[in-house]
């Protein structure tokens, strides 16, 4: 069975809640399977000023040509409430990029593979390196360490899922009379 990597991010609302709801639909529907996810990363927004985004890779495999893979992705994108059609750049409550399907270069109308701008994107990389520590890229040859050493970036924050409501209780001076 074919094996894929998805970029998955969010923006707005519950960050944390609708990357683990697209999980939940994808094990839902059933169309593909989550072998593995990397740590939670955050990161800036590409473009205008918006909210950080929570990043994640997945590791699916599946019986789907890419084609129909990113057909689903994007069924789950908008049974989470994305838009089918959104200005670039704009927030979204989910974002499932299809990055990889085994190592082919794939080209059509809707879709090419690799995905077209990952060696650029470190919020890409870094958690596709946990998953594919030796991994090369399909169409360049080079190691997904060596491009993410090229964008000269600093690490992005991993996002701890204990720490997200971490702030300690207010505490009210309490009198008695």
């Amino acid at each position: 069975m074919p094996t894929a990597y998805i970029g998955v991010g969010s923006n707005l609302g519950d960050r944390w809640g609708n990357l683990e709801q697209a999980a939940r639909w994808a094990a839902l529907r059933g169309r593909f399977w989550i072998l593995r996810r990397s740590r939670v990363r955050e990161s800036p927004p590409q473009g205008p000023w918006q909210p950080y985004f929570y990043n994640q890779v997945w590791e699916v495999c599946t019986n789907l040509d890419p084609e129909a893979l990113l057909e689903e992705l994007q069924t789950i994108e908008s049974l989470m409430g994305r838009p089918a059609t959104r200005p670039r750049w704009a927030p979204r409550v989910i974002d499932l990029d299809l990055l990889l399907y085994e190592t082919q270069n794939w080209r059509s109308a809707r879709l090419t593979l690799p995905h077209p701008r990952m060696a650029e994107r470190a919020f890409v990389l870094e958690p596709l390196l946990e998953l594919l520590p030796e991994g090369r890229h399909p169409a360049s040859g080079l190691m997904y360490r060596e491009l993410l050493a090229c964008l000269r970036a600093s690490p992005l924050p991993i996002v701890d899922p204990d720490r997200l409501c971490s702030a300690p209780p207010l505490q009210y001076p309490v009198t008695w009379s």
